[in-house]
């Protein structure tokens, strides 16, 4: 009991959320392209409280020129990103670890799915998991792309010209979950770990629910997801 007690104390593991995500329930009409000419093969897929996508990672330099991101490092570089800091200053995709949604179009669209600019998301990684903030908008058919800032954190290449991986990454963006100052990283992870410790809450308590419905208990669930038993064995609890 002690060991579990630290483990819930520490940071929201990849192995955890990654355990959330085996199992997709498309929210998107569609699939979408990892790159340009590339079959559509991704679905945006729901959780309760969440939506993900598992992915590549393309890197996104735009917003304010610095010494990693201009126009001579990046090629496909634009002075100014989707979305800007509390005080109107571009973003900085060097340093601000950011994800990239694809424009609304049929296939999906992410407003209707309370997610938008400043919205939190986990990006997991292998062991790592990352948490940034929604900091621009691509190509409406082509998904899976972050800053330069969120790749590095990730031990992912960065370089915006020749970085970036062709798979392995889980974008998780947290729906109404939007912080006032999209440069703040600090509440971003605080954001983060807090939605991503309630999306794990959800699952045990549901899994927790099919184990009591089994025994025979009632089980009602709250609108958050956190399962309620009732019956002689609860209240014995």
């Amino acid at each position: 009991a002690p060991a579990a007690r630290r483990d819930d104390a520490g940071p929201v593991r990849a192995a955890d959320l990654l355990a959330l995500v085996r199992r997709c329930r498309p929210v998107s009409r569609g699939r979408y392209r990892l790159d340009a000419g590339a079959p559509a093969t991704v679905p945006v897929c729901g959780l309760r409280g969440a939506v993900f996508w598992k992915a590549d990672m393309d890197i996104d330099c735009d917003g304010r020129p610095t010494a990693r991101c201009n126009r001579r490092t990046d090629p496909h570089f634009s002075p100014g990103a989707a979305y800007a800091q509390s005080n109107g200053h571009r973003l900085n995709a060097e340093r601000l670890p950011y994800v990239v949604l694809p424009a609304v179009s049929r296939i999906w669209d992410h407003h209707a799915h309370g997610v938008g600019g400043g919205s939190v998301a986990a990006v997991v990684y292998r062991d790592r998991v990352e948490y940034a903030v929604v900091g621009d908008i691509g190509p409406y058919d082509i998904i899976g792309e972050a800053s330069y800032a969120a790749a590095r954190r990730l031990g992912i290449p960065a370089d915006p010209s020749t970085g970036g991986v062709g798979s392995g990454v889980t974008y998780i963006v947290f729906k109404h979950s939007r912080i006032d100052a999209i440069e703040d990283h600090a509440a971003a992870v605080a954001t983060g770990e807090r939605l991503a410790r309630r999306l794990l809450a959800g699952r045990t308590a549901r899994k927790n629910g099919e184990t009591a419905r089994e025994s025979g208990q009632t089980v009602r669930e709250d609108d958050d997801g956190t399962a309620q038993e009732s019956g002689e064995t609860a209240r014995e609890r």
